[in-house]
């Protein structure tokens, strides 16, 4: 039963990690940005990763919500893209 309620769970995880991955994958086409651009962006971040393997890790799609929140920052060059509708919903 346990096995059966896993694969479950993670049939339904598997389209929000589709569109998780499309939202990167977009966000590059948008900018014109190949996995190496990303890469070398990340680094000005501060993370370290190859092209390889952010195309294997967004590919898979399986990466962290911090990878996601670095990347699109990466991408759009703000260092918090979400910071304001946070902010909002604390109250601030």
């Amino acid at each position: 039963m346990a096995t059966t309620d896993r694969a479950l769970g993670e049939a339904a995880y598997g389209e929000w990690e589709s569109r998780a991955r499309d939202v990167i994958v977009s966000a590059m086409i948008e900018q014109g940005l190949s996995y190496k651009g990303l890469a070398l962006r990340l680094e000005r971040l501060g993370i370290t990763e190859t092209a390889g393997q952010i195309n294997r890790k967004i590919n898979r799609k399986r990466f962290t919500a911090a990878f996601l929140l670095a990347c699109l920052a990466a991408i759009d060059g703000d260092p918090t893209p979400i910071s304001d509708e946070c902010d909002e919903a604390d109250g601030e």
